[in-house]
């Protein structure tokens, strides 16, 4: 019970700071969806973090740690740092700079002007929102799985909360967890979700690393943090602390999934929000070290969490590892304050991916077709609060049908993102890109991410590749890879191949875009 009413209090504080962001609200829907470019270099370094840390980062890297070993930091933080950073650089100072010139919101706006195509925004548009649901997901059950797991034996004398555990149910965990997000982004807008990203991402970077001592102390008994590391490592299988799990192939695929950072349309949403082209300084240089001290402690605890000494069920699920770990090693008040910081990580995702799937609703769709050119600006943003509803209304039901692993079903939305890079980055540095080539583009990555996700039994088989099956090539071999491969390298030429077949935009646009 002392673990709920923590977790309880610190949501009531995250409404609390949603309400007072309202206070400043101006009224406009510019202020609502992008803070009215008001974001300094602090606040934005704090909401591009938080909102690429996501449960996939803490509850999905210790799940899939524990099944797949130290290699799995290797598949993504490492390479994630850097390349997160990357495309901030390359990709964001860019849009940043075009959006603030043309007056652009959305990702669709940018893509509608430079490529002189309305069809490519309704292309765009459900193909977006429905990785961005799928994205949404992972938030939504990882935040379930970890309430219901710390909580486990609250109320031990209700017979319908056996199946639980005698805990908050995953189920109302997970909808509680969305109308908290719910009530500050829709009261706040984006200057609420900065506060609350800044504050989450504060919260869970220092819980993060409590957590991390106190159970590496609890596993290795010991008074010195070195020799507890040792004595909780010895204890593990030694395959477990190398990648012999993992295969080369598999682990050089994984290099493109941090692409996906440069699709993100909550991503852009928030390059959108800086003051100015040095507020991008501090995100691009921080960046990378806040990827390696969140990162490497939940890939550690998940390791040790295969070891006997962590006291750790053979057959837990891999989504409710790390609350186990906090369950099992740490006192009650404690373990209240380290799920809420697990969960802030969670929210401060949710919250971004929340607001911006309402600002391309209307936006691109609302505003764009001149259904909406009668409304005014308290009821565009109205619009875009109802559609934000509408979608977390759709993805929890979702997350009740599709109970998948947080870690996979991570993966499966940022490789349909990465297949998009390719896209993104033609439109602002290739000149002879044509909306004939981004539509084929945007069609390939479609159609391919729809038949490798059916082939992995929607995303049940995390071990799925493709090709299925070695290909001889004559001269090599070409081992199965991670499906993100095939689908970038199909996209990629794709958007080439029919660029330069079809009619090159005009030099109206090209002198737009480009500056001699």
């Amino acid at each position: 019970m002392i673990q709920l009413g923590v977790i309880v209090v610190y949501l009531m504080l995250l409404v609390g700071l949603g309400l007072s962001a309202n206070r400043l609200f101006r009224g406009t829907a510019k202020d609502y969806m992008l803070a009215s470019h008001s974001i300094g270099p602090f606040l934005l370094l704090m909401s591009l973090f938080g909102t690429t840390m996501t449960a996939f980062a803490l509850v999905g890297s210790t799940g899939r740690a524990n099944v797949m070993g130290a290699g799995v930091y290797g598949l993504l933080a490492s390479a994630s740092g850097i390349v997160h950073s990357l495309c901030f650089f390359l990709i964001g100072v860019p849009l940043w700079s075009l959006g603030r010139r043309h007056g652009y919101t959305t990702q669709i706006q940018f893509f509608r002007d430079r490529l002189e195509s309305n069809l490519i925004g309704y292309l765009l548009f459900p193909i977006l929102v429905f990785l961005v649901v799928g994205y949404l997901m992972v938030g939504v059950l990882g935040g379930g799985a970890v309430v219901e797991t710390v909580t486990a034996g609250t109320f031990s004398g209700v017979d319908w909360l056996s199946s639980s555990g005698y805990g908050v149910p995953s189920e109302i965990a997970s909808a509680v967890i969305c109308c908290v997000v719910l009530t500050y982004v829709f009261y706040g807008g984006m200057r609420g979700t900065a506060w609350a990203n800044a504050f989450q991402t504060s919260v869970f970077m220092v819980l993060g690393v409590v957590t991390f001592f106190v159970i590496a102390k609890a596993i290795g008994g010991a008074d010195n943090l070195f020799e507890n590391l040792a004595i909780a490592s010895k204890q593990v299988p030694e395959i477990q602390l190398a990648r012999q799990k993992i295969p080369k192939p598999v682990f050089f695929s994984f290099l493109l999934i941090p692409l996906s950072v440069g699709m993100f349309p909550h991503i852009f949403q928030h390059w959108l929000t800086a003051r100015s082209a040095n507020a991008f300084k501090l995100p691009i240089i921080i960046h990378p070290i806040f990827v390696m001290i969140v990162w490497v402690p939940c890939v550690l605890l998940g390791i040790w969490a295969s070891g006997p000494a962590s006291g750790i069920p053979a057959a837990t699920s891999e989504n409710a590892i790390l609350a186990t770990l906090v369950q099992s090693h740490a006192g009650p008040v404690l373990a209240g304050l380290l799920t809420a910081g697990i969960l802030a990580a969670i929210m401060s995702s949710l919250d971004s991916q929340f607001l911006c799937v309402g600002t391309m609703f209307t936006q691109d769709i609302l505003l764009h077709n001149r259904s909406g050119e009668h409304l005014n600006e308290q009821q565009i943003v109205r619009a875009a609060r109802y559609f934000v509803v509408a979608v977390v209304g759709v993805t929890y039901l979702l997350s009740l049908i599709l109970p998948r692993s947080v870690f996979d079903l991570g993966l499966w939305s940022f490789t349909g993102f990465t297949g998009l890079f390719p896209l993104v980055f033609a439109a602002i540095y290739w000149r002879r890109l044509t909306a004939a080539g981004a539509i084929g583009g945007v069609l390939t990555v479609l159609v391919a991410w729809s038949v490798l996700f059916w082939r992995s039994d929607f995303g049940a088989n995390p071990r799925y590749g493709f090709p299925e099956a070695p290909v001889n090539l004559g001269v090599a071999t070409l081992p199965p890879l991670h499906p993100v491969v095939s689908i970038f390298v199909a996209s990629a030429i794709a958007i080439i191949a029919i660029s330069l077949i079809t009619r090159p935009p005009s030099e109206k646009t090209l002198a737009k875009f480009f500056r001699k």
